[in-house]
């Protein structure tokens, strides 16, 4: 697979993580594992049908979709016809530019999205990003949520910090911040806690340069001990520990 990304206008880059452009290579199929990261894409399907995984669903040629939170790992199909444009929104940032009723809904799912209230596709394939940059710039909103402050919380803590501490510290509760995640990010706070620390640990796992052990990695990164690891690396990676 080629993938290449490019960064939006800094008037964007609180709310858009990246424009990112993903083609088949020479080989008639290949397999590309796909990591949960906490962001909802839109994708722009520039080639022709393609059929995204093994359940059996498939992207229609200059068709727009909408790919909710990932909550585990996993595999797409790429073939030397696959050309994908995507957009990449930060956690809770999608409610910047489109209003919705809950992002939970399409948590793990992939969903064809109306064209009229998105990008043109044909303007998308002539200069992507500042054809992009303007339109978001353009529809950019005041999202009606304080969650970028939580998130960056989370993010400082490397996913170890407890749900009822993170409450206190933003003059929350759990039932508050469990209703906003789902709605704003597609999965609940403690799910997003939880990939936030295991993308700390895989961090770790794959510049241990001093060959420590899993055990210690764990204690490190806030897990009980390495048999709690290995099982979050299979879930959200697919693999276990020592495969990476």
């Amino acid at each position: 697979m080629n993938y290449h990304q490019f960064s939006p206008n800094c008037t964007l880059t609180n709310y858009i993580d990246a424009y990112w452009t993903a083609r088949g290579d020479e080989k008639d199929l290949t397999t590309e594992k796909i990591l949960p990261d906490g962001c909802i894409d839109i994708i722009f399907n520039l080639g022709e049908n393609r059929r995204t995984d093994d359940n059996g669903f498939t992207m229609k040629n200059e068709e727009v979709y909408l790919v909710g939170t990932m909550a585990r790992c996993k595999k797409t199909i790429m073939t030397s016809e696959t050309n994908l444009l995507g957009i990449r929104f930060k956690p809770a940032a999608f409610s910047a530019f489109y209003r919705f009723n809950s992002l939970h809904e399409v948590t793990d799912q992939i969903v064809q999205l109306d064209k009229s209230f998105l990008p043109d596709i044909q303007k998308v394939r002539t200069d992507p990003t500042l054809y992009l940059n303007q339109f978001f710039i353009d529809k950019l909103l005041k999202p009606k949520h304080n969650l970028f402050k939580v998130i960056d919380d989370i993010l400082k803590h490397k996913g170890q910090i407890n749900l009822q501490v993170l409450a206190l510290n933003h003059f929350s509760s759990i039932r508050q911040l469990e209703r906003d995640f789902k709605k704003y990010v597609g999965i609940s706070p403690k799910e997003f806690i939880n990939l936030v620390r295991f993308q700390f640990a895989l961090s770790v796992i794959k510049n241990n340069s001093l060959n420590r052990s899993l055990l210690d990695i764990a204690f490190e990164c806030g897990y009980y001990d390495h048999s709690h690891l290995t099982n979050e690396v299979k879930r959200y990676k697919g693999i276990s520990p020592s495969q990476l």
